[in-house]
C-alpha cells in the first residue's frame, strides 16, 4: 500500500484491464552447417547478401548450407540464425602487428588467406593510422597490393574477395576510435586484442607484418561437430577466451529463444542422417518451442524403402531432393529441400499465419525434382508422414510442396500446422504471463489471467486460427476454484486449463457427383 504521511496531492498510476499477450515469432529459422568462412557462434542473418558478407559463398561438394540459405530467403524467409560448423581440432589463424594481435573470426585454414596492412590515416593526424583487411578465397601468387594506386596497371593485380578499411584509428584506450573497439564491433573477418605489452602505437608497415598463419581445418567434421557445444569457442594462446564468442552447432542454437524452425541441411548425407536427425528432434522435443525440418537421403526412389527418422510430434520429413541452378558451375545441382521448405513455412506464416498448412505452395528456385512422384507413390508415402514435392508443370501449376504431415503416429498431431500452432500458443502464453509469478494467488489474479488469455485466443479465432462459429466453440479458459485445490494454493500453484480447437487442413477435397434429371428434382 502507498504511504500518505504528509498533506499534499498525490498522483498515482494504476493498471486497468488485462495485460495483453503478444504472439511470438514463428518464422525465424536456425541453420547449422559448414560455410566457406565466418564465425561459429550463432548470428542473425536477414538476407542472402548478408550471409555472403559474413560467411562467403557456395562450397560445392563440401556443404549444402549456402544453397539451403539461398533457398530459404528465395522462398520468403526473412530471418535466420546461422552457426558455422568447424572441426573440434580446428585452429584459428592469427597475425601480430606491433602490440596488436589479430585472430581470424572463425577457426580454420580459411584465415590463412587474410592479410592486414597498417598505413597512415587519411586525416594525417599524429598517432592515428588506417587498418586495411583483405580476404581472398584463393590467395593469389604473386600477391600484389591492391590498396596501392601505383599497382593499378600491374597484370598480376587481383582485387580481394572482401575488403575492410578502418580509417583514423587510435591506440588510446578511452578514444571513441580505439582500434580494438572499432574492429571488434565492425569487422566480419577478424577480432583483435593487445598483447601482454599493452596498448601502444602500431608501426606503419606494409603487408609483410600482417601475414596470417597457423590456421588449420583439423580433422574432417563429424556428427559431434554439428551437435557442437554451449561453451566458449577455443582461441589461440594469448587472446581473451571469449574473443571468438560462445556456443556453436545445435547446442549453440539451443540458447537462442527466437528460433522456431530448426534444420541442418547436411543431415541428409548418409553418415549424418541418423545422428543429426536424432539431435534435431531431441532439441525440439526438449525445448518445445521449435520445429525440425528434415530431408530424406538422396536416391530414395523406392517408396517402400524410404529411410525414416524416429516418430516425433516436432519434425517433418520432405522428399525428394530438388535441382536448382548453381552459379559456381553454371549448371544445375541436386540439393536437399530443407532450406527451401523452411522458407515456404516462413512465407506461409507471414502471409497467412502459422495456422495455415505450409503446403500447396510453389517451391521457388526448384527447376526439377530428383525423380517424379506420382499419386500412387504419395499414396504410399503420405500415411507414413513423408511430405512430397510434386511436379505439376503439365497442369501449369509448377513444382509444389504437396504434403503437411508430421512424423507422429498420433492422429491428434499428424498435421504440421496444428503442431506449430500449439507451439505458438504455448510459447506466447508462457512469455506473456511471466508477470503472474509471485502475484497473490487469489480470485483477482485468476480473473486477470483468464481475461489476458481469452483476449489473446479471441484474436487468434478472429484471424482464422481456431475452429468454430463462436468463441465458445473455438476455445475455453478456466482458472478458478475448480482447477486447483486448496493444497495447490497452499503450495504456490496457480493452475489454468486452456482448450483450443485448431483448424485442420482440407487434405482430402471430395466432390460427390451423381446423375440428375429435372423429373427427379420435382419428386
Amino acid at each position: 500500500m502507498p504511504e500518505y504521511l504528509s498533506p499534499g496531492v498525490y498522483v498515482e498510476e494504476i493498471s486497468t484491464g488485462p495485460r495483453p499477450i503478444e504472439g511470438v515469432g514463428t518464422s525465424t529459422a536456425g541453420i547449422v552447417g559448414q560455410t566457406e568462412r565466418g564465425p561459429e557462434e550463432p548470428r542473425l542473418i536477414s538476407s542472402w547478401l548478408e550471409f555472403q558478407r559474413w560467411y562467403g559463398g557456395f562450397i560445392p561438394d563440401v556443404s549444402y548450407v549456402a544453397y539451403a540459405i539461398q533457398g530459404f530467403f528465395e522462398n520468403g524467409g526473412q530471418r535466420c540464425y546461422v552457426t558455422r560448423v568447424a572441426s573440434s581440432e580446428a585452429v584459428a589463424s592469427q597475425a601480430v602487428i606491433g602490440n596488436l594481435q589479430f585472430v581470424a573470426y572463425g577457426r580454420g585454414a580459411w584465415g590463412n588467406n587474410l592479410r592486414i596492412k597498417v598505413s597512415p590515416p587519411s586525416n594525417n593526424a599524429p598517432n592515428q593510422f588506417r587498418v586495411s583487411i583483405l580476404y581472398y578465397t584463393n590467395f593469389p601468387d604473386p600477391f600484389v597490393d591492391p590498396t596501392d594506386p601505383a599497382n593499378a596497371a600491374n597484370p598480376d593485380l587481383r582485387p580481394p574477395d572482401t575488403l575492410e578499411v578502418f580509417d583514423n584509428l587510435s591506440a588510446e584506450p578511452r578514444a571513441s576510435n580505439n582500434v580494438m573497439v572499432v574492429i571488434n564491433s565492425r569487422s566480419r573477418l577478424v577480432r583483435c586484442d593487445w598483447t601482454d605489452d599493452g596498448p601502444a602505437g602500431l608501426p606503419m608497415t606494409g603487408f609483410d607484418a600482417g601475414e596470417f598463419s597457423q590456421g588449420d581445418d583439423g580433422a574432417a567434421v563429424v556428427a559431434a561437430d554439428f551437435t557442437g557445444s554451449k561453451e566458449l569457442i577455443p582461441v589461440p594462446a594469448g587472446l581473451p577466451t571469449d574473443i571468438l564468442g560462445r556456443g556453436r552447432g545445435l547446442d549453440g542454437l539451443a540458447t537462442v529463444d527466437d528460433i522456431a524452425l530448426l534444420l541442418v541441411p547436411d543431415q541428409a548425407r548418409d553418415d549424418l542422417f541418423t545422428p543429426i536427425n536424432n539431435a534435431i528432434i531431441t532439441q525440439c522435443e526438449l525445448l518445445k518451442d521449435r520445429f525440425g525440418v528434415l530431408s530424406v537421403r538422396q536416391g530414395q526412389s523406392n517408396v517402400n524403402n524410404v529411410d525414416m527418422p524416429r516418430d516425433t510430434l516436432y519434425a517433418a520429413l520432405y522428399h525428394p531432393w530438388i535441382w536448382i541452378f548453381d552459379p559456381t558451375i553454371n549448371d544445375y545441382r541436386l540439393v536437399p529441400p530443407a532450406g527451401h521448405i523452411a522458407g515456404i513455412m516462413a512465407r506461409t506464416d507471414i502471409e497467412r499465419g502459422v495456422h495455415k498448412a505450409p503446403a500447396n505452395e510453389v517451391v521457388r528456385g526448384a527447376v526439377e525434382i530428383e525423380f517424379p512422384i506420382t499419386k500412387s507413390d504419395q499414396d504410399m508415402l503420405n500415411p507414413r508422414g513423408v511430405n512430397c514435392i510434386r511436379d505439376f508443370r503439365p497442369d501449369g501449376r509448377g513444382i509444389r510442396l504437396w504434403g503437411a504431415r508430421t512424423l507422429s503416429s498420433d492422429a491428434l498431431w499428424k498435421y504440421v500446422n496444428v503442431r506449430r500452432l500449439f507451439i505458438f500458443v504455448e510459447e506466447s502464453i508462457d512469455e506473456g504471463s511471466q508477470w503472474v509469478v509471485f502475484e497473490p494467488n487469489d480470485d483477482l489474479t485468476w480473473g486477470y489471467v483468464r481475461r489476458s488469455i481469452s483476449n489473446f485466443l479471441t484474436r487468434l479465432w478472429k484471424n482464422g486460427a481456431l475452429f468454430g462459429t463462436t468463441e465458445e466453440e473455438a476455445f475455453f479458459v478456466r482458472c478458478d476454484r475448480t482447477t486447483m485445490t486448496q493444497d495447490d494454493i497452499d503450495n504456490g500453484r496457480l493452475i489454468c486449463y486452456i482448450g483450443i480447437a485448431p483448424v485442420k487442413p482440407a487434405e482430402f477435397v471430395i466432390f460427390r457427383i451423381q446423375q440428375y434429371t429435372a423429373t427427379e428434382n420435382q419428386q
